[in-house]
């Protein structure tokens, strides 16, 4: 994905927004199974993940490369499961699948779904895009995917609003690398659109997928949705993040569960967070 400047920015927030498109499609890529588009997955397992790995990749790394990188991506995915299960308090109950793609196959089986390069995506499975080591970038998609698998595996059946699940996905991310805050330049951008009254609603947000959007419109939404649930945090606390999260889950309503872990409805939430956004 590109990840410089403005076109940059907007190229990852259009991927995730698609990727998360993804999450509401039942079974997509689930039929591959342990075979490749020509070939075969190797299969190996950790204690929350069954990982299938492209045998192209071995051509590609090498024997020892290819597998050291399924030891290390296994030790990473394990690291991201317990840090959302201490953070977040969101634990998968059953094992999640997770394949890993030579980069040429991922391209031609995914491309035409993405108007952007993607590094990975979640779609009934974490879908990554293969590598030769673990970097960055890679672990913060990981952690991003895994909290929309997570989310899935916790209420199945529950369409949670992209400002949600996108939201909490990009908090976490921001997390795994250290980031506990709005950027600089996040924060003056949030806060000029704020000011001129150009944010979206939550309301605009709402819909399962943010995929409808166009690049910057995307852009945008994206971090929105990662402002709003950092104003949350910043403001009441990541206790009461979780409390939400798990109200809305048990009750089925956004509402009651802002009730319940922040005492105010989402209309009083949200008008919180404008009237802060302002004074960026």
């Amino acid at each position: 994905m590109a990840r410089s400047g403005e076109n940059g920015n907007a190229a990852r927030y259009l991927v995730s927004a698609l990727a998360f498109a993804l999450t509401f499609l039942p079974g997509l890529a689930s039929g591959v199974g342990d075979r490749g588009a020509d070939g075969e997955f190797a299969r190996r397992d950790s204690f929350h993940f069954t990982l299938f790995q492209d045998v192209d990749i071995d051509e590609s790394a090498g024997l020892y490369g290819s597998r050291k990188f399924e030891k290390d991506l296994l030790s990473e995915l394990e690291a991201a499961f317990d840090r959302l299960d201490q953070i977040l308090g969101l634990r998968a109950e059953g094992k999640l699948v997770v394949y890993v793609w030579d980069p040429a196959l991922f391209d031609a089986e995914y491309r035409h779904l993405f108007r952007f390069p993607a590094a990975g995506f979640y779609g009934g499975a974490i879908h990554i895009r293969g590598d030769t080591q673990i970097t960055p970038r890679l672990v913060r998609v990981l952690h991003h995917e895994l909290v929309h698998a997570a989310f899935d595996a916790a209420a199945p059946r529950l369409s949670l609003p992209a400002w949600m699940n996108e939201g909490v996905a990009e908090w976490f991310e921001a997390r795994a690398v250290g980031k506990r805050t709005l950027g600089g330049h996040e924060r003056a951008v949030v806060g000029r659109l704020a000011r001129a009254g150009q944010l979206f609603s939550l309301a605009d947000l709402g819909t399962p997928s943010l995929g409808h959007l166009g690049p910057e419109a995307a852009r945008l939404a994206y971090l929105q949705s990662y402002a709003f649930i950092e104003y949350l945090v910043g403001r009441y606390g990541e206790a009461d993040l979780v409390r939400f999260w798990k109200a809305v889950v048990r009750s089925r309503s956004l509402d009651r569960g802002a009730r319940r872990a922040y005492r105010a409805d989402m209309a009083d939430l949200e008008q919180g967070f404008l009237q802060n956004a302002a004074t960026y």
